[in-house]
């Protein structure tokens, strides 16, 4: 089950990196693939963007965003060892 949940994460995070890289890219954000990954990764990352704001042209949201996801899969693991007595 652990092995799923860090599957899952590590494909978001994959998702996130694409969609963040997307933005270095003049109208990359407005292909086909672009608005698939913001539809994936916007509503995440508007969490994110409420409470930091960005400084000058730099938005550093995407990266406490790939930090928040990494503890929260760690955590996730964690509560499920524990809850199933370390039978994963």
């Amino acid at each position: 089950m652990a092995g799923y949940i860090m599957t899952l994460v590590e494909i978001y995070r994959y998702v996130l990196i694409a969609y963040i890289l997307l933005s270095w890219l003049p109208n990359a954000r407005d292909s086909f693939i672009g608005e698939i990954l913001g539809k994936l990764c916007e509503p995440y990352l508007s969490i994110f963007r409420r409470f930091i704001p960005p400084l000058g042209m730099i938005d550093i949201s995407p990266i406490v965003a790939l930090i928040a996801l990494h503890f929260v899969g760690y955590g996730l693991v964690t509560v499920i060892s524990f809850i199933t007595g370390g039978r994963i």
